[in-house]
């Protein structure tokens, strides 16, 4: 699984990084942001739940075919 935030529909309210913080952070001005694209397994489920939980949808992901 990977996964992108789309930094220009991000607004900051911090769900992903509150949800999957072992693969979402927050920058000093709050947006979340990414240190790798690929996701480890023990974290999909988490990565889900934020990538639903985002209200501007900026977050989406790419399942391994």
């Amino acid at each position: 699984m990977r996964v992108k935030i789309d930094t220009d529909l991000c607004t900051g309210h911090g769900r992903c990084y509150d949800i999957a913080p072992s693969v979402f952070h927050e920058d000093e001005r709050g947006y979340g942001y990414l240190d790798r694209a690929e996701v480890p397994d023990q974290a999909r489920e988490k990565v889900r739940r934020a990538v639903s939980n985002c209200p501007e949808r900026a977050i989406t992901i790419e399942d391994d075919a």
